[in-house]
């Protein structure tokens, strides 16, 4: 599929949706090649390390999707 940046606008939504799945899918299949900033590295260091002085202050996952879902009732 050969398709110009304009054209992309012109897509069906669902067209549009499953052209970023594409897309996100051929980054996520090369997470290496996906550059890290130096302050994202120390953002990460930095909640790395809150994390470890304080492992139970936050929210499991399972917690956090029932919150959501509750929110935005899905």
């Amino acid at each position: 599929m050969k398709t110009q940046v304009s054209e992309v606008f012109d897509l069906k939504k669902s067209e549009k949706l499953q052209l970023v799945e594409d897309l996100w899918d051929s980054i996520a299949a090369e997470p290496e090649s996906v550059p890290v900033t130096e302050w994202q590295k120390a953002e990460l260091q930095r909640r790395k390390q809150k994390y470890l002085k304080n492992p139970n202050a936050g929210s499991s996952w399972t917690d956090v999707k029932h919150r959501i879902r509750d929110r935005h009732g899905r």
